[in-house]
């Protein structure tokens, strides 16, 4: 950081309207200062090596060098945090989660060309994401060996059992490398990460392609099953509830609550009210307190409780809230989540 404390940036962006409207937004924050932009990647690299930026900004699609070609090299090299820039596209989606995997920490939605309304909304999301950027350990976890990968037996729980996870920023990694471990016979898994629409049917899809067990993007009244995992729809809240002896996933829209829609919270006052002691809750990487007082009430109702630790969280945000208010009844990293949630279902 600078003398002032501030977070310096750099904005990588092939698009001169796209790199002034981002310099002038990030400029009006108080606590950040840009102190450069580039054009492509080779104007950004030397750009990197002069400035020694705290945060990037960085397009995908670009001349002379793809963004995310850019970003696998550059996580190799010299890790530090960065923000995608992406489009609202289907393929915008897929290049953004992949953009994710290679250790981007967030990414905000490109403003349209003709913005005029809506540029005060999207500016304070982008400082949001850049100040929890500027916190988070992506430089560490750049460096940190990749973790041996733990093959579960087996994760049976009890008939009416449930697992509910929740996490925002970095909890596409953190996500996958939970759901990667879990084995088929493992309770239904529902599941609430920050992410707008159109990119968590994605999220789904990618996740399904990696895991043995099946995950989808959750539908209005549709019954859980074990062996799946559930991912709340951008936009719509996701609640769990018991009709005609089943569970059933139901889709709400309404006012945002604690900050998000979906929110963790919604999902796991939910869980907690349905499903009671036969529940795992689990709360990951995140910045802000949305899932701290929903897990509150799981682990009050008898529900076991996991806070993904400080040491593995690429934002210890969401976790840290949860853990001071007595929500989490142990801390874990990220590698040792889906051990600790088979434990807990063999004592239920």
């Amino acid at each position: 950081m600078s003398g002032k404390e501030n977070i310096k940036v750099l904005v990588v962006d092939d698009s001169a309207l796209i790199r002034s409207i981002l310099s002038r937004v990030l400029n009006n924050d108080a606590g950040i200062e840009v102190i450069g932009t580039a054009k492509d990647p080779i104007d950004a690299r030397q750009k990197i090596k002069d400035l020694n930026p705290d945060v990037l900004t960085l397009d995908i699609e670009m001349p002379n060098m793809n963004g995310l070609e850019f970003l696998d090299k550059l996580m190799r090299l010299k890790p530090m945090p960065v923000v995608m820039v992406s489009t609202l596209t289907q393929k915008g989606a897929e290049e953004t989660l992949l953009a994710l995997e290679l250790g981007a920490v967030d990414f905000v939605a490109k403003p349209n060309a003709n913005i005029t309304n809506g540029l005060d909304e999207f500016g304070a999301d982008v400082c949001k994401k850049v100040h929890a950027a500027a916190k988070s350990s992506a430089r560490s976890r750049g460096m940190r060996a990749p973790t041996p990968k733990v093959n579960l037996h087996s994760a049976k729980g009890p008939a009416g059992s449930l697992i509910a996870i929740g996490a925002s920023t970095g909890g596409v990694e953190a996500i996958r490398e939970v759901l990667v471990s879990l084995p088929k016979d493992c309770p239904p898994i529902v599941i609430a990460q920050h992410m707008p629409e159109g990119f968590t049917s994605r999220f789904a899809t990618r996740l399904d392609d990696l895991c043995t067990i099946k995950v989808q993007e959750a539908q209005d009244r549709m019954v859980i099953e074990a062996g799946n995992a559930y991912i709340a729809k951008g936009g719509m809240h996701l609640l769990i509830e018991k009709s005609s002896g089943q569970l059933k996933c139901r889709l709400q829209d309404g006012e945002d609550v604690s900050g998000h829609k979906p929110s963790v919270d919604v999902l796991f006052s939910s869980v907690a009210k349905t499903v009671g002691n036969k529940a795992v809750g689990v709360i990951l990487t995140g910045m802000g307190k949305d899932g701290a007082e929903g897990l509150k009430k799981m682990r009050d109702v008898g529900s076991f409780t996991l806070g993904q630790s400080e040491t593995s969280a690429l934002v210890y945000g969401m976790p840290r809230v949860a853990f001071e208010i007595g929500a989490v009844a142990e801390q874990a990293p990220i590698e040792a989540i889906a051990s600790r949630i088979s434990s807990a279902l063999a004592k239920i």
